[in-house]
């Protein structure tokens, strides 16, 4: 145990939503560290050879847990006796109800065990860096951890970052309430094999071409493992209680080298650029016709997403970095080769 943590290697630690894209990075850093007794929740086993074969390279103790965190029986046991709660799991539907359903009810669900678990010493929630807004910000301007949440999410029709900015919301409630040392982390675009998606930040073919969107903005990314690194330090940390962390990695690329790299590493795209004020005009034309038509057409493109994605904003990890005395161990450079390459791999 290093002197800074906040409990030992052999302290009972539980992942939700252990089986995706970071909640599996989660626990092979957590067995990297050295921790014997992890708890995997998982709602279904369709990744389970995976963590079992994580969990068969290291002498740790990992147990593996079906089950929901919408049944409160099943929170219970997931939570006994566990000394940290790394909580990943989250509703990824594109309704709202059901986004607060599997973000929102389930984590209340979690909370309601956790608080009477006499064993709890840190509850990390994991959240998204989308909830904040910029409307306030000029564009290139900093958005960090002191800027407003969103609180028009709605307006955005974005389900998953409404859920997420809710379920924020739902444990700094239940820290008014109760003793709960929480931390929250923010991660931003989190990318890497596994994930095969060039984020929208960048650009979007949903009209069968592709968009180049973002141009010259700096795009917000980290690379799965450093983001799970982060992850796993906020739960061990001492002195954070009450944090709110965004996470990204250093030397940001824009959206036009990050496509530039694209196009010579993995396949020459045909992509046209499309100026922000054309782009938003776009969206604005949308969304009134979207009211006019009484939302025959989705409002899924409108001016506070336009905003919040392609206005262009710079970032800094400043605060992970002094808090938890982290530092991105895969260079940027490297992330975006092993990320290109595993792309180029699937055609």
């Amino acid at each position: 145990m290093k002197s800074d943590w906040i409990i030992e290697l052999k302290d009972r630690v539980l992942i939700t939503g252990a089986g995706g894209f970071v909640g599996s990075k989660v626990l092979e850093t957590l067995l990297a560290y050295g921790f014997t007794h992890v708890r995997c929740l998982l709602r279904s086993t369709r990744n389970l050879d995976k963590l079992q074969s994580l969990a068969g390279a290291s002498k740790a103790d990992v147990e593996f847990m079906q089950g929901n965190l919408l049944s409160r029986e099943d929170c219970r046991r997931a939570v006994e006796g566990v000394s940290v709660i790394y909580h990943l799991a989250a509703g990824i539907d594109k309704t709202y109800p059901g986004c607060f359903l599997n973000s929102v009810v389930a984590t209340r669900n979690l909370l309601d065990a956790a608080v009477k678990e006499s064993t709890l010493k840190r509850f990390v929630n994991t959240s998204s860096i989308a909830v904040y807004s910029n409307e306030n910000i000029k564009r290139g301007g900093l958005l960090d951890e002191s800027c407003e949440v969103d609180s028009h999410l709605l307006e955005r029709f974005e389900p998953y970052t409404y859920g997420k900015a809710k379920q924020d919301e739902l444990v700094l409630e239940y820290a008014q309430k109760h003793p709960l040392p929480y931390v929250i982390i923010r991660p931003s675009v989190v990318f890497g094999p596994g994930k095969a998606k060039i984020t929208d930040r960048i650009g979007s073919d949903t009209f069968g071409v592709f968009l180049h969107l973002g141009l010259r903005n700096t795009i917000p990314l980290t690379y799965v493992d450093n983001c799970a690194e982060a992850i796993v330090l906020a739960g061990l940390k001492k002195g954070i209680e009450g944090e709110v962390l965004n996470v990204l990695d250093d030397d940001l690329p824009t959206s036009r080298e990050f496509l530039k790299l694209y196009k010579g590493k993995v396949r020459n795209i045909f992509s046209i650029p499309i100026p922000y004020s054309v782009w938003y005009l776009f969206n604005f034309f949308w969304e009134k016709y979207s009211a006019w038509s009484e939302g025959q057409l989705p409002p899924v493109f409108n001016r506070r997403s336009c905003a919040v994605y392609w206005k262009g904003n710079s970032y800094s990890n400043r605060k992970a970095k002094e808090l938890l005395g982290w530092q991105p161990k895969v260079a940027m450079s490297d992330a975006l080769d092993s990320f290109f390459e595993y792309m180029r791999e699937r055609g």
